[in-house]
């Protein structure tokens, strides 16, 4: 089982594979050091055949691959797609054309919510993995045996996953869910993050103007610095540090020892002068430059018993159409819902609202109500 380690024959087999209706794809890599993943194998399968690609080889120019990935009439079948995408965004700037994630598809027949690729396999291809070299190092050459064979049953087995999810997806009529969920990722938005968005992927909620202002500043900075520096995130400054700097706000290198989320002698270094020159400019915003602070709901909490019977409404929904609650709706779908009616969440669009949205308002408004039965869960009318 021989590595592809030259142009010419990678450029044979792509040729080939623009031939075929499909390729399937995935990628090994390294990341655990770095912010952008290092591709250490490329692995791709037709139905005709199936290689492994050393992306690490003196030489070899992956261009030929590049230009499959372009080429909208062979379907691009992955399974988690995200982190791959991510890879050949970094590397062509693009999306790749005509994608399917089998992990989406799965999710809307039936299989669960972020199936594995092990659980597909055994579940669809009656064969049980050997996963003893997933976390092995990929960077190291000579590849074993082992290593590769496991290499290569990913994108041989998502072959046969692939034409049976498509085969159910048509059956259950349900490609336009699938094509909802494919439009994200389809997005580059979806991949490149842009330092001034990054204060959105914290999990915190500050509700001064103030420190709001301070957070997004820093995570920008954060984010930044990472990419410039090819580190992870964590390795610049965690979460919780970023979070009590934009509360705290410290205007020195000695403000920095009163903190508890940051190293003792961290306010000495290049790096919080940086963060100190960042805060000093959001205590001089205007009132009127900083962020509006969060509306505060006096309604209905999300985590209620509204909250609880549209997630039990949810559950039921889910169960009955035999497809994964999170598809459907997130947690976040429904805590909005409970406090707008009009609020712009996919669970109010589309083949959501009716299967659940329009259901979901009216238990809100005391339109219909829920029973237990032997059956099920069921909905009934309430009278008005």
């Amino acid at each position: 089982m021989e590595l592809i380690t030259t142009t010419t024959v990678l450029a044979g087999f792509c040729e080939r594979a623009a031939n075929q209706p499909f390729v399937t794809v995935d990628t090994e890599f390294l990341r655990e050091t770095t912010y952008w993943p290092k591709l250490c194998l490329l692995q791709a399968a037709t139905e005709q055949e199936a290689v492994l690609v050393d992306p690490l080889a003196e030489g070899l120019d992956l261009a030929p691959f590049f230009d499959l990935l372009g080429d909208d009439r062979v379907t691009k079948v992955f399974h988690a797609a995200r982190q791959d995408i991510e890879i050949f965004v970094k590397l062509t700037g693009r999306v790749p054309l005509n994608i399917f994630d089998t992990q989406i598809a799965a999710s809307v027949c039936g299989f669960g919510d972020s199936v594995s690729y092990d659980n597909l396999v055994r579940s669809i291809v009656s064969v049980e993995l050997d996963k003893s070299s997933r976390f092995t190092d990929w960077s190291a050459r000579p590849l074993s045996e082992k290593q590769r064979l496991y290499a290569l049953g990913d994108v041989t087995h998502l072959r046969d996953i692939y034409k049976a999810l498509v085969r159910q997806v048509e059956e259950t009529k349900r490609w336009d869910w699938v094509e909802d969920e494919l439009s994200a990722m389809r997005s580059i938005d979806t991949y490149v993050i842009q330092p001034e968005q990054a204060w959105e992927r914290l999990k915190t909620k500050l509700h001064r103007p103030r420190d709001l202002a301070a957070l997004k500043a820093l995570a920008a900075w954060r984010e930044k610095r990472a990419q410039d520096t090819d580190q992870p995130r964590s390795r610049i400054l965690k979460d919780d540090a970023l979070v009590e700097l934009a509360m705290q706000r410290p205007q020195s290198p000695e403000g920095f020892d009163k903190l508890r989320a940051v190293q003792r002698g961290y306010g000495r270094s290049t790096a919080a002068a940086e963060i100190i020159a960042i805060l000093k400019q959001v205590e001089a915003l205007p009132k009127s430059e900083l962020p509006p602070a969060p509306e505060r709901h006096r309604g209905a909490s999300p985590k209620g018993a509204v909250g609880d019977l549209l997630r039990v409404l949810l559950k039921a929904v889910s169960e009955q159409h035999g497809v994964a609650a999170r598809i459907i709706a997130t947690s976040d779908d429904i805590d909005a819902l409970v406090l707008d009616d009009n609020a712009n969440v996919p669970a109010l669009k589309g083949w959501r609202r009716k299967l659940f949205g329009d259901k979901a308002l009216a238990i809100k408004h005391g339109r219909i109500g829920l029973a237990a039965t032997r059956k099920g869960v069921v909905e009934f009318e309430i009278p008005q």
